[in-house]
């Protein structure tokens, strides 16, 4: 006996209208790429875990194609004094972080004999050379220009981390706000594009000792400060998972780009991107 759903009872969901032929409409794949995306993988070695590494970086840069988008909303809501918009967006961007910090838990389950049937074939390629890692940390404030030189072979990639740098960061537009809101501010530290990394400044100290010191008479500035710890929590904890995941890989064998490997990454662990913010916590 066979059922009205299919053969031997098995469901067949045409049976209450879904879809199920595409030649002449737009498919779940189409609208995905897929056929580009999962044919984007080419292992260069015949090391099975060389498609994990593969993957676990790609998808990586996927993740924070998005968390620039986002970055970008989220500053130009705060510049527009669209505050509840800028909150969303930035919970959203620790949780993307949150995505990131979670990739390395499955790159750890590569052994150091797994990595090394593959890491010649890697050349001299390297995380340290991302450009929307460097797009997001000048965003974010930790604007290092020396970075730049991995990227002079690509002028178009050159040409986004210039107009990046032409922009107010992050910071500077928060900062920006809590001028418009009645605090002192200089105008330089908030209009003028930074052209190297923050370092703390005594009046943005102040400025954040009285937002944290009444928070009720400063919400706005109280909750976006908050937001912005949580994605600088995120931020670390993701460099000390990079860390700890590639000493667990290599030691402390140099990088493949030429970096000290984990010695390098340890400096990385000291770079703080909203100082006054952290450090306000120590004088309340």
């Amino acid at each position: 006996m066979t059922d009205s759903n299919g053969p031997g009872g098995a469901y067949d969901p045409a049976t209450e209208g879904a879809e199920t032929a595409f030649s002449d409409k737009m498919s779940y794949s189409d609208y995905l790429g897929l056929s580009q995306i999962l044919t984007a993988q080419s292992p260069l070695s015949d090391a099975p875990d060389e498609l994990l590494f593969i993957i676990q970086h790609q998808t990586s840069e996927l993740w924070m194609k998005l968390m620039l988008h986002e970055l970008n909303g989220a500053r130009q809501a705060i510049i527009d004094d669209h505050m509840p918009e800028a909150m969303k967006l930035l919970a959203r961007v620790s949780r993307i972080m949150e995505q990131l910090n979670s990739a390395w838990d499955v790159l750890r389950t590569m052994t150091p004999s797994d990595y090394t049937r593959f890491r010649d074939a890697l050349g001299a390629s390297s995380g340290f050379q991302s450009l929307q890692y460097r797009l997001i940390e000048y965003a974010l404030g930790n604007r290092n220009t020396a970075m730049m030189r991995p990227h002079e072979h690509d002028p178009k990639g050159v040409a986004l981390l210039r107009t990046e740098l032409e922009r107010p960061s992050l910071y500077q537009v928060v900062l920006s706000f809590a001028r418009r809101s009645g605090f002192q501010i200089d105008r330089e530290l908030t209009e003028v594009p930074a052209a190297e990394p923050h370092r703390e400044v005594p009046e943005i100290m102040e400025l954040w000792r009285a937002v944290y010191s009444d928070p009720s008479a400063h919400w706005a500035l109280y909750e976006v400060g908050e937001k912005l710890v949580d994605l600088e929590d995120y931020f670390r904890r993701w460099r000390f998972n990079h860390v700890t995941t590639v000493e667990r890989v290599i030691g402390f064998k140099r990088g493949t780009g030429g970096t000290g490997g984990v010695s390098y990454l340890k400096r990385m662990l000291e770079v703080e991107l909203f100082p006054e913010l952290w450090h306000v916590r120590t004088v309340l």
